[in-house]
């Protein structure tokens, strides 16, 4: 027999259900109910992504790969090379030292790439949130879980308490029974014994 979730609320939580808070009215509701509480988290999160918050995880991964500083450190020696040695040789440089062009590309590959990694980071720290939320939820469920079952190893307790001290009733009435029947059979025997 379930009881309701405000009865729950009292006898395990010690605090009225209008006390409590949104998500743990939910996780007495789902305990009173029977159902369960976990759920898939990284699912849920990533249904609710925009696409470009699903680009930022790739952008950022590859952003902080040993791949991207391999073809930047390739990239910048061919930059280096081709304006320094080769067109020198053959043309005019299209950016000659101090590499100004250079500078201006690598500017506004860092100017895009920070706004990427802190929508990532943004992103990653409110899956962080939903997982801790969804922490809690099991764990106070898990607890109420335990409290119920602590109320009803008690009850049962209490009962076999109830039990043991009737039985024990019982049997100290038999065992007056036999006394009171011994004395009396005692006393029979000394009368009839008797001169």
């Amino acid at each position: 027999m379930s009881r309701p979730p405000q009865e729950i609320a009292t006898a395990l939580l010690r605090r009225s259900f209008e006390e409590l808070s949104e998500l743990e009215r939910g996780v007495v509701r789902r305990f009173a109910a029977r159902r369960h509480v976990s759920r898939n988290v990284n699912r849920d999160f990533h249904e609710q992504l925009s696409l470009g918050q699903r680009l930022a995880d790739p952008m950022t991964a590859f952003g902080g790969s040993w791949t991207f500083i391999g073809l930047a450190l390739v990239m910048l020696v061919i930059w280096f090379v081709l304006n320094t040695v080769v067109l020198k040789r053959v043309a005019r440089p299209f950016d000659p030292f101090p590499f100004i062009l250079l500078n201006l590309v690598l500017s506004c590959v860092a100017a895009l790439q920070a706004p990427i990694i802190m929508m990532s980071q943004n992103r990653q720290a409110s899956k962080d949130r939903m997982a801790a939320e969804h922490d809690y939820e099991v764990n106070l469920k898990a607890e109420l879980e335990v409290m119920a079952l602590h109320e009803k190893l008690d009850g049962l307790r209490e009962q076999q308490w109830s039990d043991l001290i009737e039985l024990q009733r019982r049997q100290l009435v038999l065992l007056e029974r036999i006394v009171a029947e011994r004395r009396r059979d005692a006393a029979g025997d000394r009368e009839g014994s008797a001169p």
